[in-house]
């Protein structure tokens, strides 16, 4: 640790030796750490082992040191977590053995690649979106070359959805990301706020590092959005927003990322926040941030405590902010909740009206259940808080207490072959009378 401290410190060359001081009759020992100046070391050759598909780019362009460098054991370490991120590898490993001189050194890199193709044909059922079936054909390292192609098709009782996204992770061979999304989404809202919402657009987006933690990413999206299926009996507030309407924005994103691992966190944490700006041509203005973060910490190596929190803020400009851009919490974003039966809503229709900000923090802890490490199924314990309020326009008898729900439970998580399972069974411990409650929640066949 100290070697990588002073490594991450600019000091590549440090010899790092501790010298003990037994007190015997105290029953103590003392430990002084000599650190000096070691052998000065260089980086002769990078060699990569095991790619049989993945091009060597691929793998060398997330080497944070080159040959000719100074041999850094921190910076190395952070190589190998840069790799293991990709996605493309079950398994890497970084060793050194020495050069044709003294003051070289060869680094070896060894992996083992993983499919990187899917085809994913799953039929299932989940509380939320009932019966569904998905048809997805995706491909996270494209003829070697480390970019993604997507294309997916959703047909449900209540969701139906076509897709299609490609990204580029090294444009014009540069550290800036590009790519594009194309989608048609259509939702059966009608159990929750009494309207169908459909929409159809694009995506253009791009994302650079400004530090080796510190990623930025901004967007334009461009879409038509259209509420429609709406009963004489549902909320004025609803009623008001019937038709069709274009939205252009521009987002932007911050993220600072300490994670060990992208995909199996263990320790670290995270912070996001987001902007996004409507009005840039369309007929909807706004002004929307929010900010995630998430922190994770090993107890042991397989008892891993987490903990989450977000919050947002939509401000409509020189107009009420829609309906479909309000903020909801409920289901998977609140457990012990169903979706959006939390915060606003009208007491004559009982239409969720969603809210203008909201709020929500998790704390989980997941535990192995005994069982082989490959099936993948770990179980976990969780209490769940957040609130969500404020509402535009004509909405009859509003309900918007702004007050905190809570909830707690326990779950487990597995991959079938239909596709990941997801089985929790939360209790709301705070609410309000006209919140809807859910102790029970399934989900086969579903992305989370």
């Amino acid at each position: 640790n100290l070697s990588d401290a002073a490594g991450s410190a600019g000091y590549a060359f440090v010899d790092v030796r501790p010298r003990i001081d037994r007190d015997r009759d105290g029953r103590l020992i003392g430990i002084d750490f000599d650190i000096g100046e070691g052998p000065r070391v260089f980086v002769e050759r990078i060699e990569i082992e095991g790619n049989l598909r993945t091009e060597d780019d691929v793998v060398r362009r997330e080497f944070l040191v080159v040959e000719g460098d100074a041999f850094n054991t921190a910076k190395l370490r952070r190589s190998r977590q840069r790799i293991a991120n990709l996605g493309f590898f079950e398994k890497v490993e970084i060793e050194n053995v020495p050069g044709s001189t003294p003051d070289k050194t060869i680094v070896g890199v060894t992996v083992v690649e993983r499919a990187t193709g899917e085809l994913s044909l799953g039929a299932g059922y989940s509380t939320t979106g009932g019966a569904v079936g998905d048809i997805q054909i995706r491909e996270r390292n494209l003829l070697g070359k480390g970019q993604e192609l997507r294309s997916r098709l959703v047909i449900g009782e209540r969701t139906q959805e076509i897709d299609l996204s490609f990204t580029e992770p090294y444009f014009l061979d540069k550290s800036l990301s590009a790519g594009f999304d194309v989608f048609r989404i259509t939702r059966d809202l009608q159990r929750e706020s009494s309207y169908d919402r459909t929409s159809t657009g694009g995506a253009l987006r791009a994302g650079y590092p400004v530090t080796e933690r510190l990623t930025q990413r901004w967007r334009y999206r461009i879409s038509e959005d259209e509420i429609a299926g709406v009963p004489a009996n549902a909320s004025r507030a609803i009623k008001e927003q019937q038709g069709a309407s274009i939205t252009s924005s521009v987002g932007h994103t911050l993220i600072y990322d300490e994670r060990d691992n992208r995909f199996l966190p263990t320790e670290g944490f995270f912070v996001e926040l987001s902007d996004e700006v409507a009005g840039v041509g369309g007929d909807v203005q706004y002004f929307k941030n929010e900010l995630r973060s998430a922190v994770y910490y090993g107890l042991t190596e397989d008892l891993i405590a987490s903990a989450r929190a977000a919050t947002g803020y939509i401000l409509g400009i020189d107009q009420d902010v829609r309906i479909i851009d309000r903020f909801f919490l409920g289901g998977a974003s609140l457990r012990g909740f169903e979706p959006a039966g939390v915060g606003p809503r009208d007491f004559d229709t009982d239409d969720a009206l969603g809210g203008k900000w909201y709020y929500r923090g998790s704390f989980e802890l997941t535990f192995p259940l005994g069982l082989p490490d490959e099936l993948g199924i770990r179980g976990r314990a969780f209490a769940d808080l957040g609130s969500v309020g404020g509402v535009d326009g004509s909405i009859g008898k509003p309900s918007d207490l702004g007050s905190v729900r809570a909830s707690v439970g326990v779950g487990i998580g597995w991959q079938t072959a239909l596709g990941p399972i997801a089985l929790d069974f939360g209790r709301a411990v705070l609410k309000e009378s006209f919140d809807k409650t859910q102790v029970f929640r399934f989900s086969l066949g579903t992305r989370f």
